[in-house]
């Protein structure tokens, strides 16, 4: 049967899973693999898995308690070996880079940070700055016909929230950086002009969220902090 794979930690973690069940409904039963000094925290695979709310939980379920307990290797949801028996030998195959990254992660966190501007604040700044940008937008609004110079506006305008939004990322995500030990910058979002992660020792975590509300305090209200964490450490695994 093949096998769900929840995370992978050091042989001696606590592995205190009582109370916890994996995925699948009925829900499966967890279990441990150990080879060497790893074990591999898992269950059966159900079989058409999808990623419905009760699954989802679940998984989460067992790496906050895996995390809080111990360093963990947290495994993206849906990750499915052949079976037990291949598991345990890609744990002997990766036992070098398991340990290290195990060791990277003991006893720190992830935090994901996501910062947008506000649409309306932005133009108005741009407006401000740009002479061209003032001469178009009064151009186009006594000849709102003139589809070249319209075009030509939205070219502009689209740069200049480009260049402004880089900038204003690189600073915020910068200044955060002596508050952690690891960045990850992730993709921006449709509406986010910055996705970075952030590996925080468990002992820093209270000083780092601080760090994120002086930074976005330092920004003012036109600017959304969005600071999720403490997360599994998907993005320095």
């Amino acid at each position: 049967m093949a096998t769900y794979i929840y995370a992978i930690t050091a042989a001696g973690h606590p592995l205190r899973l009582e109370g916890l069940s994996g995925v699948g409904d009925p829900p499966s039963e967890l279990r441990t693999l150990k080879a060497g000094d790893l074990c591999a925290v898992v269950s059966d695979a159900p079989p058409g898995l999808r990623a419905k709310r009760r699954d989802l939980v679940a998984h989460q379920s067992v790496l906050e308690r895996l995390m809080a307990e111990g360093a963990a290797l947290p495994m993206r949801f849906g990750l499915v070996g052949p079976d037990d028996d291949q598991v345990l030998e890609a744990l002997e195959r990766e036992r070098e880079g398991y340990t290290t990254r195990l060791a990277e992660l003991d006893g720190r966190l992830e935090y994901n940070l996501k910062v947008a501007r506000d649409e309306e604040g932005l133009l108005r700044e741009i407006l401000h700055d740009s002479g061209e940008a003032r001469e178009l937008t009064e151009y186009t609004r006594r000849n709102p016909g003139a589809q070249d110079k319209m075009m030509a506006l939205g070219e502009l305008v689209a740069k200049e929230v480009q260049v402004r939004q880089d900038a204003a990322g690189r600073d915020i995500a910068s200044a955060l950086v002596p508050a952690a030990e690891r960045t990850s910058e992730g993709e921006p979002t449709t509406k986010h002009f910055l996705n970075v992660s952030y590996l925080v020792r468990r002992e820093d975590a209270a000083a780092f969220s601080q760090a994120v509300h002086d930074e976005a305090e330092r920004w003012g209200d036109e600017y959304e902090f969005r600071l999720n964490g403490p997360l599994p450490p998907y993005s320095f695994t």
